[in-house]
C-alpha cells in the first residue's frame, strides 16, 4: 500500500505545474487512502504527510475509514462449548410413570443419579453455515441471524440405557459403560438483537442476544462396553421435536463466547422428566 500512495503521489508532483490558480484543489482516492493535492497550502496538521514542490503544491495523505457494510455475511461459524442441563426433575414422581423401567431389583429404579452427567465429556459443538448481520442504526444497532446445526453429547457416568422397543423408555442396565452417551442434533435459526460498540474497528467490544428455535433431526443412545462391544440405539426417545433456547455472545477482541439455554423441556410431558439443557462455549467467527 505504501508502494501505491508514493507512486500516486510522485504523479502528482509531476503534474502540479499544470494548477491554473492558487486556490485550486485535486483529490485523489486510493483504496481507503485520499490524497489531496493543495498549491499555496501551508497545511502542518498532525497525521499529514506534506511534499514541497514547485511553487509550493503540496500534498497531503489521510486515511479515512472503509465505507460501512448494512448487510454482511460470515460464513461457516463454529462453536465449541460445555454441556449440562437444569434437573427439575420429581424422581417419584416420574417413577411412577411408564417411561422408568425396572427389570432386575438389583440395578435398581432410575433415579436421579441414574442420569449423572460426565460434565468433563458432555460438549456441544455448533456448525453455523451462515450468519448475517444486518445495519439497524450507524452500524451499532444490529440484527444478527442464520443457519446452522447444533450437536449435543451428554455423557452419563451411569449404566442408564435408552430403548424403543416396542415404545420407548428407559432403565438400569446390568453392564458398566466405558462410553454412555446420547446425542442430539437440531437445524437451529437463532435470532439476536446485537450492539457493537466499536463498529469501524473488527476487534472491539460487542453482545449480542436472543433466541433461537431448532428441529430435532437425529438423536441416538451410543455405548461402549466389553461385554457388548460399540451399539448405537437410534430413536428419538420421547424427546420434544422443537427446541426454543434463550441466547447470548459476546465479543471482546479475537475472543468470542456463546451461551445457551433451553426454555423448553428436553423430553416430553410423558417421560415426566424436567430437563433443560444448557451450554457456555467459544466461538470461531470474524464478528
Amino acid at each position: 500500500m505504501k508502494s501505491i500512495v508514493s507512486m500516486v503521489a510522485m504523479i502528482c508532483i509531476a503534474v502540479s505545474g499544470s494548477a491554473q490558480s492558487s486556490s485550486e484543489t485535486d483529490t485523489i482516492k486510493v483504496g481507503n487512502f485520499v490524497i489531496i493535492k493543495k498549491k499555496g497550502s501551508d497545511d502542518n496538521s498532525a497525521g499529514s504527510v506534506r511534499i514541497n514542490k514547485d511553487n509550493y503544491n503540496l500534498l497531503r495523505v489521510e486515511r479515512r475509514p472503509a465505507k460501512r457494510k448494512n448487510l454482511s455475511t460470515n460464513w461457516w461459524i463454529v462453536d465449541l462449548g460445555f454441556a449440562n442441563m437444569r434437573d427439575n426433575t420429581d424422581y417419584g414422581y416420574a417413577q411412577a410413570g411408564s417411561y422408568f423401567r425396572t427389570f432386575r431389583p438389583q440395578d435398581g429404579p432410575v433415579n436421579e443419579n441414574s442420569y449423572r452427567l460426565n460434565t468433563g465429556k458432555s460438549s456441544n459443538v455448533n456448525l453455523w453455515f451462515f450468519m448475517q448481520k444486518l445495519n439497524v442504526s450507524k452500524n451499532v444497532l444490529n440484527l444478527k441471524y442464520g443457519l446452522g446445526l447444533e450437536m449435543y453429547n451428554f455423557r452419563y457416568d451411569s449404566r442408564l440405557s435408552y430403548n424403543n422397543s416396542p415404545t420407548p423408555y428407559v432403565f438400569n442396565d446390568s453392564i458398566s459403560f466405558t462410553k454412555n452417551k446420547l446425542y442430539a442434533g437440531y437445524l437451529t435459526v437463532p435470532f439476536m438483537i446485537n450492539i457493537n460498540t466499536t463498529p469501524d474497528k473488527r476487534k472491539g467490544f460487542s453482545f449480542s442476544a436472543g433466541v433461537s428455535a431448532g428441529y430435532l433431526i437425529a438423536s441416538r443412545n451410543k455405548q461402549i462396553s466389553a461385554e457388548r462391544g460399540k451399539v448405537k440405539e437410534k430413536a428419538d426417545f420421547y424427546m420434544e421435536p422443537f427446541r426454543l433456547a434463550a441466547i447470548g455472545e459476546i465479543g471482546l477482541g479475537p475472543v468470542r463466547l456463546y451461551g445457551s439455554y433451553s426454555l423448553n423441556k428436553l423430553q416430553k410431558d410423558v417421560t415426566r422428566l424436567e430437563q433443560y439443557p444448557f451450554v457456555v462455549g467459544v466461538r470461531l467467527s470474524t464478528w
